[in-house]
């Protein structure tokens, strides 16, 4: 067995190795996770702060995000997990700026692209669209 100069074993040991690295990985996920958090305060904090406008607008597009998460293996060996859906419309102002605004699945099913109407919104935060009959 090889020795160090202090005479403890030496050599590479891959558990050794990845215990080292356990706190390092620990830091970079909280860290992600923080930043991931106070960014979001920072924006409803922002949206806040915004006045609520209401413009005339066209839907010109909508879109949607499905993210799939995964779960952990249960004492059945079943491998569980869920999906989630993101729902977004991008409305054109009559300056021809275009806003795309996150949403919810009911306010998302009631529109259809080339809808014209009245968008009110606060900052990045969607509040309503009513359309013009």
């Amino acid at each position: 067995m090889m020795t160090d100069n202090m005479g403890m074993p030496s050599g590479f040991f891959a558990g050794d190795f990845l215990f080292q690295l356990f706190p390092i990985f620990f830091i970079i996920v909280l860290g992600i996770i923080l930043f991931s958090f106070f960014r979001g305060i920072k924006e409803w904090n922002s949206n806040n702060q915004q006045p609520k406008l209401s413009v005339a607008a066209i839907l010109v597009a909508k879109r949607t995000r499905v993210r799939r998460h995964g779960g952990a293996h249960h004492n059945d060996h079943h491998h569980h997990s869920h999906t989630s859906t993101d729902y977004f419309c991008t409305f054109e102002v009559e300056s021809g700026d275009r806003m795309e605004f996150m949403m919810k699945e009911g306010a998302f099913g009631l529109l259809a692209e080339g809808d014209k109407g009245k968008l009110t919104f606060q900052g990045t935060r969607f509040l309503d669209f009513e359309r013009r009959a």
